[in-house]
């Protein structure tokens, strides 16, 4: 199912639509009905102040929320990185027969790790899960064996790192699932209406609409994309680079 809130292009577009449409409709309710009173008019600066600084509480929030996630996600990559190298080390520990053939297997699934951090596609990034869900099965094959045949605490350090390696993978798949929830977006984006309505609503005269009922939608609207985009792992221009696979992988290639 597409979440509209993995497109923050789209993000950008569909709020800052109906924030102005919202602040239209306000505006259009002030000039069919009459002006604020004077008297009045005290209070409703409150009350629109109050909205205005719980949107920008729940902004603030939400964009914390998805950079600690980028953090993590970023984080994740690291360890990803380390457990794989590691373990490559480790495998000399094994007979040289199962040492060259962890180490091709591991080669190889680092590929796929990078590959995974790079697609943006979703049936690249299913078939790239395929095969990384097949070269950890032929991995742990790969020590299960050497363990089976000499269960020592040396070839157990082996199948430890290999743990340590398929774990980390799934903390990784976790942390790009873990996003903002869309009952906060929901939140957000209907406190943001309810702003940008009072806000034209509280216009004193119509011919201000122009110069003011465009500012508060945009301000909001980019801080909306900003938040999408750092939440998104695959879309927009924000992404976790996997530097640490990357470069890796070509300290293992043969030079």
């Amino acid at each position: 199912m597409m979440r509209i809130t993995y497109y923050p292009l789209l993000v950008f577009a569909l709020s800052f639509i109906g924030q102005w449409l919202a602040a239209r409709i306000g505006a259009f309710v002030l000039r069919k009905q009459r002006a604020l009173a004077d008297t009045v008019r005290e209070d409703f600066g409150v009350i629109l102040a109050a909205a205005l600084t719980m949107l920008g509480l729940l902004v603030g929030f939400s964009f914390s929320m998805a950079t600690s996630r980028y953090e993590q996600r970023k984080n994740l990559e690291e360890a990803e990185a380390n457990a794989i190298g590691t373990e490559y080390v480790r495998a000399d520990l094994l007979p040289a027969g199962d040492a060259a053939k962890v180490r091709a297997l591991l080669t190889n699934y680092l590929d796929q790790r990078v590959l995974f951090y790079m697609a943006h596609n979703e049936q690249e990034l299913r078939e790239i899960n395929v095969r990384t869900a097949q070269v950890q099965t032929e991995l742990w094959a790969a020590v299960r064996a050497p363990a089976a045949a000499q269960p020592t605490p040396i070839v157990a350090l082996v199948v430890s790192g290999m743990n340590d390696v398929l774990n980390s993978q799934g903390y990784t798949q976790a942390a790009f699932w873990n996003r903002i929830p869309t009952a906060a977006w929901g939140l957000m984006a209907s406190i943001a209406i309810c702003c940008n309505a009072l806000v034209g609503f509280g216009l004193r005269k119509a011919t201000e609409e122009a110069k003011l009922l465009l500012v508060l939608p945009l301000l909001v609207s980019i801080a909306f994309m900003l938040i999408a985009d750092i939440d998104t792992p695959r879309h927009g221009l924000i992404h976790v680079i996997p530097q640490n696979l990357v470069s890796l992988a070509e300290s293992l290639r043969p030079h």
